[in-house]
């Protein structure tokens, strides 16, 4: 069964699937901006780890979500209903599956569910793994 979003016309195969509705943002802080009051300060927390971890790369919207780039996608996060997403790669995953133990994963992607505390060094550290070893999305 496909389900169709009222407001912009895509089309998902979940019910009511979450997903970014309207124009894409021109930037991070447009982004964030535009995610529910209570995503906000947790995505801002991300973006600060990343940031502090990563202080030399560029931010921008890849893939309609906020991007780390340094002559590559470096690292992505996004906001979604209860969690946000980070978008280091498979092998990120593997690499750092003994640390993630607590968060849902799947192939290049890691579960940060808004009711836990940020794992700011957990982020740092596998933003720093992606940029030094070219792993990335």
């Amino acid at each position: 069964m496909v389900w169709t979003c009222p407001k912009c016309g895509r089309t998902f195969k979940k019910q009511n699937q979450s997903h970014y509705c309207g124009k894409t943002p021109e930037t991070v802080d447009a982004y964030i901006a535009a995610q529910p009051e209570e995503a906000r300060q947790y995505l801002e927390a991300i973006r600060k780890a990343i940031h502090a971890a990563l202080p030399e790369a560029e931010e921008r919207i890849s893939w309609s979500m906020p991007t780390f780039w340094r002559n590559y996608s470096i690292i992505q996060f996004a906001g979604f209903k209860n969690h946000a997403s980070l978008y280091p790669g498979p092998e990120a995953v593997q690499e750092f599956c003994e640390r993630l133990k607590e968060y849902k994963t799947s192939k290049g992607t890691i579960q940060l569910p808004y009711s836990s505390p940020v794992p700011a060094d957990l982020i740092a550290d596998i933003a720093r793994w992606c940029y030094e070893t070219g792993n990335h999305p």
